[in-house]
């Protein structure tokens, strides 16, 4: 297999035109990229394979910027001039920029997509995160692990590659890059100035993004951001989206004894924080999945007629979704997947209190603690959010703290909660369907694709895109790639190789759309 540096190079020494001109139609372009792209599988497989085994997360500081140094020398080797952003804070993780001017652009694109990833924990994982394997297909569908193709074998695009941020989201970044790769290489020409952005703290919640917006104003000033990252829809069809959730992060901590005790010299005695956390956490929600907290709708922006319509289109995939996940009767009173999407959320990402499994004790812990994840629409705001929550938890009998309790407190106070907003909060946005540059992307997009595109005023998903267009004032449009099934966040993260094929097509057709 033809290593990409080789590649790089050959690129990188090869002429670039001042001025290359573009093939005469749409069609021509995408026959001219799908060709780039049927013959460089190898290699683009390649590079991904190398990008993923360096670990992400944005709290490792090393492994981070051994991630923005592979991504620099890449770009570079692509005739891109690639530089770090970095915020004051010494600690940041980085964002990677480069830009390509086109002679004669009337308008500039950036395009954006983060480098880090969640955290993983390799016990629930069948595979290394770390060290990326391809499947035949799917592991519940019985995917059996490959040897990496040769240069001539064939790479069938229902492969699945398994590795942390396969999908989320440097499948992201690669599509972009290479995209990029095969306009040059076939000398067509962008028909926007393109700048490159890659976040490397987004899974953290963007925290230094707004000081790193701010000391680069001029330099990350553009028309429009596009965001490749997300899901297509769940029937495979492609997507185009104009906004996000906000997002906020909250740690929840009750308390019981000061130290932990024998659950039968204490039981029905000592009050048990992983009772009180269950019976707490439960009083939020209705049984059909409605928050009880008061005000947590209230401020909630309707959508316009547009985006009723939009979501009114959307293709019907919730039985399918039913049966693939076992799930007998959704949340939400009856109403659609889509739509439940457009409204604010609370979900239990996680719970701790005492141990279970082969650890499991005897024991009345001294605590219990979930972390609470605050989906928000336009019009709320993630601390207005987490204010409604501290005083719904209030209204339960407690006293919230911002830190731990003293034992004094502990003495006096029969229901102790610490909440905490975790950093990286941020709010909704959306951006108008009727737009021109919102139409040039669909009519981008549907140019490489064969059944019709969905179109959605909100991702599920969270982004920093507030952020940006309050800092920046510009606008930003979602054009998602990974397959719906891809476990984004959870064990056994996967991409299937075909949507990143897909992909390349479609942010290049983006990038010399009209």
């Amino acid at each position: 297999m033809p290593s990409l540096f080789a590649v790089g190079l050959l690129l990188a020494a090869s002429p670039v035109p001042s001025s290359p001109e573009a093939p005469a139609s749409p069609e021509i372009r995408r026959r001219a990229v799908r060709d780039f792209v049927d013959s460089r599988q190898h290699d683009v497989l390649d590079e991904l394979l190398r990008f993923l085994a360096i670990p992400n997360l944005a709290r490792d500081r090393e492994g981070i910027h051994r991630n923005a140094d592979h991504l620099v020398a890449w770009m570079n080797r692509l005739g891109l001039d690639s530089r770090l952003l970095e915020a004051s804070d010494p600690g940041a993780p980085p964002a990677v920029f480069a830009e390509s001017k086109t002679p004669g652009a009337s308008r500039t694109l950036v395009l954006y997509a983060h480098y880090d990833g969640q955290p993983a924990d390799p016990a629930q994982w069948q595979s290394d995160p770390w060290r990326p394997v391809l499947r035949s297909a799917r592991i519940d569908e019985g995917g059996k692990i490959l040897l990496p193709p040769g240069a001539r074998d064939r790479i069938d695009p229902g492969w699945r590659l398994y590795a942390r941020s396969a999908a989320d989201d440097k499948s992201g970044v690669a599509a972009i890059l290479w995209a990029f790769a095969a306009l040059r290489e076939k000398e067509i020409a962008p028909t926007s100035n393109l700048k490159f952005f890659f976040d490397g703290e987004e899974e953290a919640g963007s925290p230094h993004l707004e000081a790193i917006a701010a000391a680069h104003r001029s330099v990350l000033s553009a028309d429009a951001w596009i965001i490749c990252d997300g899901p297509v829809h769940a029937s495979g069809r492609r997507q185009v989206v104009f906004g996000v959730r906000g997002d906020a992060n909250v740690d929840l901590t009750v308390y019981g004894p000061a130290r932990p005790l024998h659950s039968g010299h204490y039981g029905n005695w000592a009050p048990n924080p992983a009772l009180r956390l269950a019976r707490l956490l439960a009083s939020m929600k209705e049984p059909g999945g409605r928050v009880r907290i008061p005000g947590w709708y209230d401020d909630v922006e309707p959508l316009k007629e547009s985006e009723r319509k939009a979501i009114a289109a959307v293709p019907e995939s919730e039985s399918m979704l039913r049966g693939e996940l076992g799930i007998a009767q959704p949340e939400g009173e009856g109403r659609s997947l889509v739509e439940l999407l457009t409204l604010p959320s609370l979900n239990i990402n996680g719970m701790r209190s005492g141990d279970i499994g082969d650890q499991a004790r005897n024991v009345i812990p001294t605590t219990a603690s979930a972390v609470l994840d605050l989906r928000l629409v336009l019009g709320n705001d993630h601390r207005r959010q987490v204010e409604r929550l501290i005083r719904f938890v209030k209204g339960q009998g407690f006293l919230v703290l911002d830190r731990e309790p003293t034992m004094e407190q502990r003495r006096h106070n029969p229901l102790i909660a610490t909440i905490l907003e975790r950093p990286g909060g941020y709010n909704a946005a959306r951006t108008p369907m009727d737009l021109p540059i919102s139409r040039s992307v669909i009519a981008a997009v549907q140019s490489v694709s064969e059944k019709p595109v969905v179109i959605l005023p909100s991702l599920g998903g969270s982004l920093p895109v507030s952020i940006l267009t309050q800092t920046l004032g510009t606008r930003a449009v979602i054009v998602p790639i990974a397959n719906p099934d891809s476990n984004q966040h959870a064990e056994n993260e996967n991409l299937r190789l075909g949507n990143l094929w897909d992909g390349i097509e479609a942010l290049a057709a983006v990038m010399t759309m009209e």
